[in-house]
C-alpha cells in the first residue's frame, strides 16, 4: 500500500469545506470515467459538516447523485430515525437534499424493538447485502469501495472498532456487532478492518488536539490492536485530512504546508 497522503488545514471548518471539495471532485472524476461511485459514509462532527458543505455549494450539481451508491462504515444501533444515528444525520445534512436513488442508499439496520441482541442480526444482514453487491472482479465478500470516509477517536478507534476489542481481532467477517462500546451508545454495527482495506481509497478525517497523540501513533507505525485506525488503509490511497490541532504531534518531516 502506498504511503499516506497528509493534508493539514488551519481550522475544522476549513477542513470540512476542503474535504467536501475533494469528495465532489473525486465523484465527478469517477462518473466521467463511466463508473458508479461506491462511497462509505461516516458520522461525527466533521464528517457530517463535510456533507453539509457539499449541500451548500453549487458544485454539488456537478455530481449525478442518482449514480452514487452510499454505504455506512458503522452505525449506532438505535431506533429508526433516532437523531444520533449516522444515517439520520447524513440524510439531514445531504442525502435528503439531492436526487439520490433510494435503491442505491444502503443504511445499516436499526433497533426495531429487539434491543442490543438485534445488532448481531443487523450485522449479518449487512454482510449479506455487501456480499450481494460484490462483483466477481472485487475478489471478496464486499464491494471494492471507491472511497471509505472515516473519523477516529482520541484513543485511536475508527468506525466502531475500538482498541483491544473483539472487533479489532476479526479477520473473517465483513461486518460485526459491537457490544459494550466505551462511548455511548454501547451497541453498534461496524465494518471490520479487512472490509475497510478493500477500498481503493480511505480518507481519515480528524480534528482537535485530543486526537493528536493517536494521529501521531497511527502515522508512526503503531499496531492495529492498540490503535485500530493505523490499519485503516486503502489499496491505492490513504488520505489523512487533519486540522492544525490534530496534526500538532506529528514529526516535522510528516507535516506538509498548512492550508
Amino acid at each position: 500500500m502506498a504511503a499516506p497522503d497528509i493534508a493539514i488545514h488551519s481550522r475544522p471548518n476549513v477542513l470540512a469545506a476542503a474535504a467536501a471539495a475533494r469528495l465532489v471532485t473525486r465523484l465527478v472524476d469517477l462518473q466521467a470515467a463511466g463508473n458508479t461511485p461506491k462511497v462509505v459514509l461516516t458520522g461525527g462532527g466533521v464528517g457530517i459538516a463535510m456533507l453539509e458543505q457539499i449541500r451548500a455549494t453549487v458544485a454539488r450539481d456537478a455530481v449525478d447523485w442518482g449514480r452514487v451508491e452510499f454505504y455506512w462504515g458503522d452505525e449506532r444501533f438505535l431506533p429508526p430515525g433516532d437523531p444520533e444515528r449516522n444515517e439520520t444525520q447524513a440524510r439531514a445534512a445531504l442525502l435528503d437534499h439531492v436526487r439520490v436513488d433510494p435503491d442505491k442508499v444502503f443504511p445499516m439496520g436499526a433497533d426495531t424493538g429487539s434491543g442490543p441482541g438485534g445488532a448481531d442480526a443487523a450485522a449479518e444482514e449487512y454482510a449479506a447485502l455487501l456480499a450481494r453487491a460484490s462483483r466477481p472482479e472485487d475478489h471478496g465478500p464486499v464491494p471494492s469501495f471507491d472511497i471509505v470516509l472515516l473519523g477516529m477517536g482520541p484513543e485511536g478507534h475508527t468506525a466502531s472498532v475500538f482498541p483491544h476489542s473483539p472487533a479489532v481481532y476479526e479477520t473473517e467477517r465483513a461486518v460485526v456487532a459491537v457490544h459494550g462500546c466505551p462511548k455511548p451508545p454501547p451497541t453498534r454495527v461496524s465494518l471490520t478492518l479487512p472490509s475497510i482495506r478493500r477500498a481503493a481509497e480511505v480518507w481519515i478525517i480528524a480534528t482537535g488536539e485530543g486526537k493528536a497523540a493517536a494521529v501521531a501513533m497511527a502515522l508512526g507505525g503503531a499496531g492495529e490492536v492498540a490503535i485500530p485506525v493505523a490499519a485503516a488503509q486503502g489499496r491505492r490511497r490513504t488520505r489523512w485530512l487533519l486540522d492544525r490541532a490534530a496534526a500538532s504531534k506529528l514529526p516535522r518531516d510528516l507535516v506538509p504546508a498548512i492550508a
